[in-house]
């Protein structure tokens, strides 16, 4: 199944603010943002905008930010005879069962070990921006889990409910990539549920962070903000704190200053970002905590994404060049790193360093790329540039399948 590229940003604003009945002008006041902006995104004169200004255009058109940004909804499948894999985690999330009951399944459900090899296999998968196996994998061990939640009592249930939890989150952030925010709060929702009758206290504090992105992509940032800070103030952990207690508390400063980055507080973002890297710098090293790094390293390339956010490109470059450690991260964090500097060195007009920086981003993660929408969105800018009629930029598009 080939993936088509929907139509550009520029033609989703126009679209929807002609049905809504508003000028660029209006459009402009409501989104407080100079109407010369709106006029060039729907000209296609700039095919790329901040994400701050895509949530404000999606605030003012009562849209979620992934519409205009035109996530893809389903993954590339290896044949035409395989159901599309939004589908079937919608299916392993919400089951027709819970309805009305299902028949008894004859094959013993597995055990927690088994279980949580699944998991801990899964996870690996997802960090690697390994889409279409996730895809494959994760209705399975979403139905495997529920099973064996019911079928065992005592210990291996509660051990198996917090298996099926973290599941559950796995596939609420694996939807929400991919523009499906709305199945994606289902999925944390039944993660939360799960949570209650596990063995694991900090998957409610790991759900409260994932609940937090998901608000984020849906352009809900106040939401955003305040459960990630709420939950942390309740956290409050001291600096002789569990690496973990601190790590994940450290996590959900970043979501929180992500949501503020994205309403334009700067001041917040600075201060979030400093109580962040205290704790990377108490903890020492970067550790990997339900699928999900923070250290020194990933404090690093979060600084990097925010100024990048913020529209301090040279900041975001110098800073870019004194990450500790980064081969450490997993491929997914260090591709949207290297995307992240291929957007900073746009914006001071290096298109060949950004270029180099994207095809590093792809030697990392190159199937998350073609799902990436900020990827795609940079790439497709860099190759209208582009007057060769091949080079490595229009290269890279023909592999990511964008049209045009």
């Amino acid at each position: 199944m080939e993936f088509r590229e929907e139509t550009g940003i520029g033609d989703r604003i126009a679209r929807l603010r002609l049905r809504r009945k508003l000028t660029q002008e209006q459009l402009a006041e409501r989104a407080g943002l100079s109407v010369d902006i709106v006029r060039k995104l729907e000209q296609g004169r700039r095919q790329t905008a901040r994400l701050a200004t895509l949530n404000s255009l999606a605030r003012a058109l009562d849209v979620e930010p992934s519409i205009l940004v035109g996530q893809p909804v389903t993954f590339e499948v290896n044949n035409e005879a395989e159901l599309p894999s939004v589908l079937a985690l919608r299916q392993a999330i919400s089951p027709v069962s819970d309805f009305f009951g299902s028949e008894p399944d004859p094959e013993t459900p597995p055990s927690v070990a088994a279980l949580r090899r699944s998991l801990k296999s899964t996870e690996r998968i997802r960090r690697d921006g390994r889409m279409a196996e996730i895809g494959l994998l994760l209705p399975q061990l979403i139905t495997d889990a529920r099973a064996a939640a019911h079928f065992h009592t005592g210990a291996d249930s509660a051990a198996a409910y917090s298996v099926l939890a973290e599941a559950y989150q796995v596939a609420a952030t694996t939807l929400a990539a991919l523009g499906r925010e709305d199945a994606g709060f289902t999925a944390l929702e039944r993660s939360m549920a799960a949570a209650s009758k596990g063995d694991d206290p900090h998957l409610e504090v790991v759900a409260i962070s994932c609940l937090s992105w998901i608000f984020t992509k849906q352009g809900r940032l106040e939401d955003a903000e305040r459960v990630a800070m709420s939950r942390a103030e309740l956290m409050n952990p001291g600096f002789h704190s569990d690496p973990a207690d601190l790590a994940l508390w450290g996590i959900l400063l970043l979501r929180a200053a992500t949501a503020a980055v994205r309403q334009e507080k700067q001041a917040a973002v600075h201060e979030l970002l400093n109580m962040a890297g205290a704790a990377a710098a108490r903890i020492g090293e970067d550790r990997l905590d339900y699928a999900t790094p923070f250290g020194p390293a990933n404090m690093g390339v979060a600084k990097v994404n925010f100024y990048v956010e913020m529209e301090e490109s040279t900041e975001a470059l110098r800073t870019a060049r004194s990450v500790p450690n980064l081969h450490t991260l997993p491929p997914t964090w260090r591709a949207r790193f290297h995307v992240d500097r291929a957007l900073a060195h746009t914006d001071v007009g290096n298109e060949e360093a950004a270029t180099q920086a994207l095809l590093r981003a792809e030697g990392d993660a190159p199937e998350w790329m073609r799902y990436h929408a900020t990827s795609r969105r940079i790439v497709a800018e860099l190759r209208s540039r582009e007057r060769r009629r091949t080079s490595p930029v229009t290269e890279l598009a023909d592999r990511l399948n964008l049209d045009g």
